[in-house]
C-alpha cells in the first residue's frame, strides 16, 4: 500500500514540476536590457513562444535603464510617464500571468525613440496534437486591450527563488517517496 501512494506521490510532483514551471525568457538574450548596440528586440520577440506562465527577466544596469509596463497607445508613443508598473532593480523577473500582449519600454528620455522597447503576445498553454489557439485570444484589438489582460503591479520575484522553491518542494516530495517505499 506504501509503495502505491509513494508512486502517486512521485507522479503528482512530476506533473506539478512539468506543467508549473514556466520558461524564462532573458529579454535581449546575452545583449540584456540596453540601448548600445542596436539590438532589435521586436526582432527577439518574434522568435519566441510565450505562453501563460512563463517569465521575462529584464537585466539591466539600474542606474541607466528602467523597465516600464505600459500601454499598446503609450508603447507606440514611446510614453512612460503613465505605466502600469515600473521596474528599477535591474534584474526584473515579470511572469505572463495572463493571455494578450504585454508593452514594455525603457522609460529614460530617449531609450524608447533608440529602440528600447519589446512587445509580446501570450497565448495560453495548448494542451494536445489537435488543440489550436482560440480566436478570443487576439481579440479585442492591441490598440485598446482590457484590464485584465494587462500583467498586475510590479511583483519583484526572482525566477531563480521561483526555481529554487519548487524544487525544494520536488526534493522534498522525492524524500516522502523513497522514505514511505523503504518502510
Amino acid at each position: 500500500m506504501s509503495s502505491a501512494k509513494g508512486t502517486v506521490a512521485f507522479f503528482f510532483m512530476m506533473a506539478f514540476l512539468g506543467v508549473s514551471l514556466g520558461a524564462v525568457y532573458k529579454v535581449g538574450d546575452s545583449t540584456g536590457w540596453t540601448t548600445l548596440g542596436n539590438f532589435d528586440y521586436g526582432k527577439w520577440a518574434s522568435t519566441k513562444s510565450f505562453h501563460v506562465g512563463d517569465s521575462l527577466l529584464f537585466t539591466y544596469h539600474k542606474e541607466i535603464h528602467n523597465v516600464k509596463q505600459v500601454t499598446h497607445n503609450d508603447f507606440q508613443s514611446c510614453n512612460g510617464t503613465s505605466a502600469i508598473a515600473t521596474y528599477t532593480s535591474g534584474s526584473d523577473s515579470i511572469t505572463l500571468k495572463r493571455a494578450g500582449h504585454y508593452y514594455f519600454l525603457c522609460g529614460v528620455p530617449g531609450h524608447c525613440q533608440a529602440g528600447q522597447k519589446v512587445a509580446v503576445l501570450v497565448t495560453a498553454l495548448s494542451v494536445g496534437p489537435s488543440a489550436s489557439p482560440s480566436p478570443s485570444l487576439f481579440g479585442p484589438t492591441p490598440a485598446n486591450p482590457p484590464s485584465e489582460m494587462l500583467a498586475p503591479g510590479p511583483a519583484q520575484s526572482s525566477a531563480s527563488s521561483l526555481i529554487s522553491s519548487k524544487l525544494s518542494l520536488a526534493l522534498g516530495l522525492v524524500a516522502v517517496y523513497f522514505f514511505d517505499f523503504a518502510f
